[in-house]
């Protein structure tokens, strides 16, 4: 398999972090929060983070608080097929591949619900064909992008020629407010975007990207470190201070088992690609991998620049990889969440 295309896309209103420590400050839910709460707002919105701008699906950052049931769906439902199908019709783009050639068509998102999926609305919006094979991945989390990929390759394997692989959240249409820490600072990293990748049985002539070998690895005994909840009809993320060196462990098992079953060895790879779930989670990383700040540049200039957008944001990496003319040779990229879950491939890049 290999990647011909890829596209990003992002809400167009453009947020500084002081920006929502001003507006949040204003919002109706601070004044209910303990004085311990607001010190940790305050604290992440004001400090180094990692992150300056988010981009939100909002006109005006004050909507970000309108925190009932009914807000935060018609924002997704709103949102998510528009930024899907911008991301989508980028790729498309540049794989010089037209709507009726796609065979397949994969969405993935864990920040809202629809039925249909996101894929009927993105199949719609592109003009896909009727016949056009449709997959709606839900609830994987921060790591969806690549195990939407391992679909595709077992797709193109089936006999499709050109499959369409969509990452797509609303973090936004999940934002709470309460006096948990963990959905404090989710507040304070998460963002808005869409990424997307078209997939096909050879190259066309664009940078060569071809899919090696991938991983993945599961632990549900950590569940609790990383998930979505339902409370009062809206989603809640869970996140707790473990996740840095629990992300920094699962992917080095993972990174060593898929060296190990690809023949490989670690003075190989030449390009890295994480998930940038964070400040604290890339440190964890580097220190695992005794990787240096330009080694992550890419995801760190991702986190900087978008915050974390969930499943879409190793793709905007790795774009930014390729954007930047990064070396050629054996990437490895890795995303992981909820679950706990964890996923690799390693890329083969001209």
């Amino acid at each position: 398999m290999f990647i011909i295309g890829i596209g990003t896309a992002t809400p167009p209103h453009r947020y500084t972090q002081a920006d929502c420590w001003r507006t949040v400050q204003h919002c109706p839910a601070y004044e209910k929060l303990n004085s311990r709460s607001k010190a940790i707002l305050k604290k992440v919105l004001t400090s180094e983070n990692g992150i300056a701008t988010r981009h939100f699906a909002l006109e005006k950052l004050e909507e970000a608080f309108q925190i009932n049931p009914d807000a935060l769906h018609s924002r997704f439902i709103k949102h998510a097929p528009a930024l899907a199908t911008a991301a989508a019709e980028r790729a498309l783009a540049q794989s010089k591949t037209l709507p009726r050639e796609i065979d397949a068509v994969l969405v993935s998102t864990c920040t809202g619900y629809l039925c249909p999926g996101l894929t009927s609305y993105v199949a719609e919006r592109l003009g896909l064909r009727a016949d056009v094979k449709t997959l709606d991945l839900v609830g994987q989390g921060c790591g969806a992008a690549i195990p939407s990929l391992e679909a595709a390759r077992a797709l193109l394997s089936a006999g499709c020629k050109r499959a369409l692989s969509v990452c797509v959240e609303v973090c936004s249409a999940a934002f709470y407010l309460d006096d948990d820490a963990g959905v404090l600072i989710s507040a304070c990293l998460f963002a808005d975007g869409a990424s997307a990748m078209v997939l096909a049985p050879e190259s066309n002539g664009a940078r060569r990207v071809k899919w090696k070998n991938s991983g993945s690895l599961l632990k549900p005994t950590d569940r609790e470190a990383l998930r979505f909840e339902q409370k009062a009809g809206m989603l809640r993320n869970i996140l707790t201070p473990q996740v840095p060196s629990l992300a920094a462990q699962s992917v080095g098992e993972l990174f060593d088992d898929t060296l190990t079953r690809a023949g490989m060895t670690r003075k190989q790879i030449n390009g890295w690609i994480f998930h940038p779930g964070g400040r604290d989670v890339l440190l964890a990383l580097r220190e695992r991998f005794q990787l240096s700040a330009h080694d992550v540049r890419w995801s760190q200039a991702v986190l900087r620049d978008h915050g974390n957008m969930s499943s879409p944001s190793v793709v905007f990496a790795f774009h930014a990889a390729l954007s930047d003319s990064a070396p050629g040779g054996t990437w490895w990229m890795s995303s992981f969440g909820a679950g706990f879950s964890c996923f690799g491939a390693l890329l083969e890049v001209e």
